[in-house]
């Protein structure tokens, strides 16, 4: 399964481990997944499969922007499944214009987060893990966003506010402490 740019993601996942130890082993979990020999790029893989999502900031870096998903009622990042696609960062920034309706959007190509989340039974899909590579996105001037059919709302909430909400899911709040640290310079811990 290594071949078709998967050398390239194997590569990504060991570089994150590096610079986020206290996530090393998250990231070898991640990257034994590309050896396995069903798709894991394709939802179908039941036992698991890629997603991307879009740590969206605005130009200052000071706001990111939640979409509030109508499938899971919780405020979350924009992000989606890779339907096969093994360039996770151009899911992610796929995923990220489709949920919000903003254009103009750049991403960033080193991965910011990863997450295994389970996904419980929904319409007859069986509950499933979701190996969730994350990656910086930054809006443009345009902030304008539109709810998509997946959401029920969206709202741009400070990063701070972000980390600092008990009720936010686990996994958004260490992105806005990550983010939060990077911008001050702060090394993570071992």
């Amino acid at each position: 399964m290594r071949g078709d740019g998967v050398s390239g993601l194997a590569a990504a996942f060991a570089a994150f481990g590096s610079r986020h130890p206290g996530q090393a082993g998250v990231a070898a979990e991640f990257a034994s997944l590309l050896d396995d020999p069903l798709d894991p790029f394709a939802r179908e893989r039941l036992d698991g499969h890629f997603t991307a999502s879009a740590w969206l900031v605005d130009r200052t870096g000071t706001r990111a922007l939640l979409v509030h998903h109508r499938k899971l009622d919780r405020w979350l990042q924009p992000g989606g499944h890779a339907d096969g696609d093994r360039d996770l960062a151009r899911v992610a920034l796929r995923e990220a214009e489709e949920e919000t309706g903003l254009r103009g959007l750049r991403v960033e190509p080193e991965i910011f987060d990863l997450d295994r989340h389970w996904i419980p039974e929904h319409r007859g899909v069986p509950g499933h893990w979701h190996y969730d590579v994350r990656y910086v996105v930054r809006a443009g001037a345009h902030e304008a966003f539109e709810v998509s059919d997946e959401s029920l709302a969206l709202a741009w909430r400070t990063v701070e506010a972000i980390a600092g909400d008990a009720g936010a899911d686990g996994s958004l709040r260490r992105m806005a402490r990550r983010w939060l640290d990077e911008r001050a310079g702060v090394a993570e811990p071992g």
